[in-house]
């Protein structure tokens, strides 16, 4: 009797399961019923559609004919990069921020600091950074969540503004001349794929290994051999020391001086202190005015994690144009994915009208976007204008970006007021154009979050 109960109790259950998971038929049909393929709207539509890009039957002529490209207040730059088909947007945009204190200190008309050294670094100090997460975390179960999120994002290209501070501060910078780029370091997708290999096959020997951590240590120490002898096949040795010299612009040569990385870091940005940068996030999904920080989010062992100031979109636009009109570049992440026009270089909400095209509503928030995953920061430029209105309302900006001249207009992004308040998510600042309120926040202990945010992608 007893066992007859419990039959009935599962099958119920089962029954109860399926009957909230199933698609019944007469759903189906109430579903498939409420298309009308025939009516004229979705013939032409449907039409349109399968013949033709989405993009371009969504895009909103009248709106492109709204933006000029004249910018009140614009930093003085000089030059387009292209980080070519890398995840390195960050560096590129860390180095571009950087670039005209340079060229101001040198007095020379254009300038480049070598991404290809830095990213040498990266990639050499983010697989040190894994073997030793490893080694930490050996005694875990490999199906733990937090191995199994570090054989998931064993290295890549991407980063944040904290990674290029890390790598600069420990090993400087170089010119561009100095160590050009490669073709890996250009085209970077099969590199990475083979040093993944290679990591997360050391990464498994150093999980079944016996001994202290400093018998795995030395044993971490011959795989970053590898490593080290994988990346300089593919990109070169970095230098240890160089020559360079320059033409200023008045033509004059200066005669070759001697630095290293270190040296001429410090030669060339003499005023600059990375730790006066701040970096201040929009993420409406966590609380405000708070401090935090995001856990193993470095690419260096002994560095900084990546840590923001969580404000509202109308408090960072606030310093974000004090910067511009001192003459002051910034570091700019967005998900840049979201309604642009890149053959017109325009990012604007009413670019595509895609709720039109289809007949139905996008209507989530920003919360909502990125706690559902729709949405995220994927991509950095450097912000270097901004452009107001008779009153003084900021109305467009403009991005330096590093996808080349060809790509958008001459190489930049126009970016409505608008667009910056859906799809901005952080802008790294000078202490000195915040005021004093929210600069206390950094004094507070941050709170700790996850590398597996949802929110905390990195830029590529």
């Amino acid at each position: 009797m007893k066992q007859t109960v419990f039959l009935i109790i599962i099958n119920l259950i089962f029954a109860s399961v399926f009957s909230q998971k199933i698609l019944t038929e007469k759903e189906i049909n109430e579903i498939k019923t409420s298309y009308k393929s025939d009516t004229p709207y979705l013939k032409a539509v449907t039409n349109a559609v399968t013949n033709n890009d989405i993009k371009n039957l969504a895009l909103n002529r009248e709106n492109i004919k709204k933006f000029d490209r004249e910018f009140k207040y614009k930093v003085k730059v000089s030059g387009i990069t292209d980080q070519k088909s890398s995840g390195r947007c960050w560096m590129f945009t860390s180095m571009n921020v950087m670039r005209p204190k340079a060229m101001q200190t040198f007095n020379i008309p254009a300038f480049e600091y070598s991404q290809n050294y830095l990213y040498f670094r990266d990639i050499f100090e983010k697989s040190n950074l894994f073997l030793e997460s490893i080694i930490e975390t050996r005694n875990k179960k490999i199906d733990d969540r937090e191995v199994n999120w570090l054989f998931s994002n064993v290295v890549s290209d991407g980063g944040v503004w904290n990674s290029f501070t890390n790598l600069a501060e420990k090993y400087g910078l170089v010119p561009k001349e100095i160590m050009p780029e490669t073709n890996s370091s250009k085209n970077t997708r099969i590199m990475i794929q083979l040093i993944r290999r290679k990591l997360r096959g050391d990464a498994l020997k150093l999980r079944a290994m016996k001994g202290t951590d400093e018998v795995l240590r030395q044993a971490k120490i011959y795989m970053l051999k590898d490593i080290y002898k994988m990346l300089c096949i593919n990109l070169g040795e970095p230098p240890s020391k160089f020559l360079w010299r320059y033409k200023d612009k008045e033509g004059n040569l200066t005669p070759y001086k001697k630095y290293t990385p270190k040296s001429f870091l410090k030669a060339s940005l003499k005023n600059v202190n990375f730790s006066d940068y701040v970096m201040l996030m929009d993420d409406p999904s966590k609380e405000y005015y708070k401090l935090y920080e995001i856990q193993k989010d470095r690419n260096v062992l002994e560095g900084k994690n990546w840590k923001f100031i969580n404000l509202p979109a109308k408090e960072i636009k606030k310093y974000a144009l004090k910067s511009l009109q001192d003459n002051e570049a910034m570091y700019f992440s967005c998900d840049v994915g979201k309604q642009l026009n890149k053959d017109e270089g325009l990012l604007d909400t009413e670019n595509y009208d895609y709720e039109s095209l289809f007949g139905v509503k996008f209507d989530m928030n920003k919360k909502e976007r990125i706690l559902s995953l729709e949405s995220g920061s994927t991509h950095g430029m450097a912000l270097i204008g901004a452009d107001v209105d008779q009153n003084g309302k900021i109305t467009k900006w403009l991005l330096e970006n590093s996808w080349g001249k060809s790509s958008g207009h001459n190489g930049y992004l126009t970016m409505t007021d608008r667009w910056f308040d859906e799809y901005m998510f952080r802008v790294v600042i000078l202490k000195k154009y915040i005021d004093e309120k929210t600069l206390k926040i950094l004094n507070r202990k941050p709170v700790i979050l996850p590398p597996w945010d949802p929110m905390f992608q990195e830029d590529i």
